[in-house]
Formats: C-alpha cells, structure tokens, sequence
C-alpha cells in the first residue's frame, strides 16, 4: 500500500480576500486566513526582522492581493506591500492544520 501526502489541488482567495480556500485532490476544504498566512512568512526579510525583532505580532485587516502559483507552492502578495513570501504547498496544508509542519 502505498501512501501520499496531501496535496494542493486547487486554492482561491476568500471573497473578502481575508483568507486562503485550498482543496485537496480527496476535495477536503482547507482556510488559512490572511493574517496567518503574512505572520507565517518565511522569505528573508521577514526572518531578518523575527531576528531583529522588528517583526509585528499582528497584522490586523491583512487581505490577500495577489497570487501566484510556482508549482511547487504559492507566492502570496498582501495588502501591506510585501510580496516576496514563497509558501510550499506542503506549508500551506501544515498552515491550515492538515499535516504537522
């Protein structure tokens, strides 16, 4: 028996453009909202300021602007500005509470 990893079969920003929908290929409906989406970065300049700490603990009335599919995860754009946050497709599914990260 052989088994996979859940998988990323389609996502969408929420209409209010606060949150992720992701569905899985065994079509399980799957939220991130926005604001643990932007917290959970992981891209350079967001380390560096964790490291700094210069990094916001909140990030209150955050929307999802743009999103860009690189195969293996998603590039999410905010309402902020930042746009340089890289989400792996498995991080995402961890986000949301589907595997543990």
């Amino acid at each position: 028996m052989t088994l996979l990893a859940p998988a990323v079969a389609d996502y969408e920003a929420s209409a209010d453009l606060a949150a992720l929908l992701v569905r899985t290929p065994q079509d399980d409906a799957l939220s991130v909202s926005a604001e643990t989406l932007r917290l959970s970065c992981k891209c350079a300049h967001c380390t560096r300021a964790r490291f700094d700490g210069r990094f916001p603990e909140a990030f209150p009335g955050i929307a999802i602007t743009e999103i860009g599919d690189l195969g293996y995860g998603l590039n999410i754009s905010f309402s902020d500005g930042h746009n340089r946050g890289i989400y792996p497709k498995s991080y995402l599914l961890s986000l949301a509470g589907c595997l543990t990260p």
